[in-house]
């Protein structure tokens, strides 16, 4: 197999078999990216959707059926060392990584009548810290010049309101933000940075009535998948879209709120 000149990915958050995390790192390791994932078990047990504690294995048995290295941790981002660490790891084990997934996201439903500090802080703490610190560790690591990628899942909340999601939507809001000046600050690195916004994605966690309510909205009469904004994903970070950079791609199938 051709594995794209050995290039490596780093993806976050891809703790669960059904979540985008391992769409994502389905898609890159079948194209030939080796794979290096991170995985937080204690955050999806602790959510409706739950978790098996061997899925992340699992996904990484299954990954290197496809010929490529894979490797994986364990990984509170929410730790201030946590991106000195992952790096740190990621080299020791497969080499200078030369793409960046920023999958990883915290995400709990509170509005205006429940919203708490405590609960904003750990919002911020994942979905901006977490992210900006990890994007800034990734960009001097990159040794190659050329090639870079960074990308940043983020959720269309510039797109409509999301009531109920105050939290989410402002910290996910701030990724926004920071991939249009981010990327203007790694280009001369010769990485690209840019936000992929999936729309809603049947990851396992909708009701069979959410699902009534959100079809028609589709106009392919479908509702999104994980491998569809992983295949986009995989077009973005490909030597073909290296022009394209501080954009904020709306890869959801034309749904309209």
């Amino acid at each position: 197999m051709n594995h794209l000149n050995e290039k490596i990915a780093i993806v976050t958050g891809a703790s669960r078999l059904k979540g985008i995390g391992a769409a994502i790192c389905r898609e890159l390791a079948q194209t030939g990216y080796h794979i290096f994932f991170t995985y937080w078990t204690e955050y999806d047990k602790s959510m409706p959707w739950s978790i098996d504690v061997n899925e992340p294995f699992q996904l990484k048995e299954e990954l290197m059926q496809c010929g490529v290295k894979v490797s994986c941790m364990e990984l509170d981002l929410t730790t201030y060392d946590a991106p000195t660490k992952l790096l740190t790891t990621v080299q020791e084990q497969l080499g200078h990584p030369d793409i960046l997934i920023n999958n990883a996201a915290y995400s709990t439903n509170h509005s205006l009548s429940d919203l708490t500090a405590e609960v904003l802080d750990k919002h911020y703490q994942v979905n901006v810290r977490a992210t900006t610190m990890l994007s800034i560790a990734f960009a001097h690591s990159f040794k190659k010049g050329t090639g870079g990628r960074i990308i940043n899942l983020t959720s269309g909340q510039f797109q409509g309101p999301m009531p109920g999601e105050l939290a989410y939507a402002t910290t996910k809001g701030a990724i926004d933000a920071l991939t249009i000046t981010l990327s203007a600050e790694v280009a001369p690195l010769g990485i690209t940075v840019n936000a992929i916004n999936p729309g809603p994605t049947d990851t396992g966690w909708m009701s069979d009535e959410l699902k009534k309510q959100l079809k028609p909205m589709f106009p392919f009469g479908k509702i999104g998948e994980p491998k569809n904004v992983a295949r986009s994903i995989t077009l973005i970070v490909s030597d073909e879209a290296e022009w394209i950079t501080g954009q904020v791609i709306h890869s959801e199938g034309g749904f309209k709120r």
